[in-house]
């Protein structure tokens, strides 16, 4: 079983900052590839922060990679309203050498943007 977990989630006024974290544990022999997703209230998933920066976060997110450690951060800065969402990490795994990635999600870490 593999198990993801975000942290780092909370409440700032716009203009702030907010770092996430994210870790993948559990029996698996490496880690392909992390990423970030959000949600807002009524609106479908979105990816942030992958292989490519979404353009509503261009310049003010950075994604930093750990995969020999299986982690993952984003930095998030100059934050708007907006960006208010449940944050997911998404960890693609190699169970083995043979297998291709497998994908596990973690729980959601809710950030709020509000004055």
């Amino acid at each position: 079983q593999v198990h993801v977990v975000e942290s780092g989630g909370g409440s700032v006024q716009p203009g702030g900052s907010l770092t996430l974290s994210c870790t993948a544990s559990g029996s698996f022999f490496s880690t392909y590839a992390m990423g970030w997703y959000r949600q807002a209230p009524g609106k479908i998933r979105q990816l942030v922060a992958g292989a490519e920066y979404a353009d509503f976060v261009k310049g003010r997110f950075t994604m930093s990679r750990d995969y020999a450690n299986n982690m993952v951060s984003l930095q998030m800065n100059s934050l708007k309203p907006e960006d208010t969402a449940v944050y997911y990490c998404v960890a693609e795994v190699l169970m083995d050498r043979e297998s291709g990635p497998r994908e596990f999600w973690g729980q959601g870490t809710l950030v709020t943007v509000s004055s």
